[in-house]
């Protein structure tokens, strides 16, 4: 794990904002209008336990600005039982049709069912934790 720690601290930039270390941040649950899973269920942070996690917040007018850390950590292959991915995208952050996105998700989710694709179709992480908005933000849990 500190392997996945160490590549994530020299690779990522983002802003911390009302996300403390070594806090658990407050919850943030998505369903019904707010947003949730793509599969339509509700989504809670409270799942981010037990592994590490890294969580992308992304708006989709951006969605290629950190290709070159994903694909990075994409092939490090990290043992799933102790790492796992969350990708809440910004719905309300772009032009761009819901309903375009989520097929696109749907794909996403075919091909990489281990990530968690979540919707956030009003801000909620950016009110709630403070994150850019209009951006990509990308965030490591170490919750061992």
């Amino acid at each position: 794990m500190k392997k996945i720690l160490l590549a994530a601290s020299l690779l990522i930039s983002t802003v911390f904002a009302d996300i403390k270390l070594n806090e658990v941040p407050e919850e943030v649950l998505l369903e019904k209008d707010l947003g949730g899973l793509i599969s339509g269920e509700k989504f809670s942070t409270t799942i981010i336990k037990e592994k590490v996690y890294l969580f992308f917040y992304i708006d989709p007018d951006v969605k290629d600005l950190n290709n070159e850390f994903t694909e990075f950590i994409k092939a490090k292959k990290y043992d799933r039982s102790k790492y796992n991915s969350i990708v809440v995208i910004n719905l309300d952050a772009t032009w761009i049709p819901n309903f375009a996105i989520e097929s696109g998700l749907e794909k996403k989710q075919k091909n990489f069912p281990h990530t968690i694709y979540v919707k956030d179709n009003k801000k909620v992480f950016v009110n709630k934790w403070n994150l850019k908005d209009d951006d990509y933000n990308v965030l490591l849990f170490n919750n061992y």
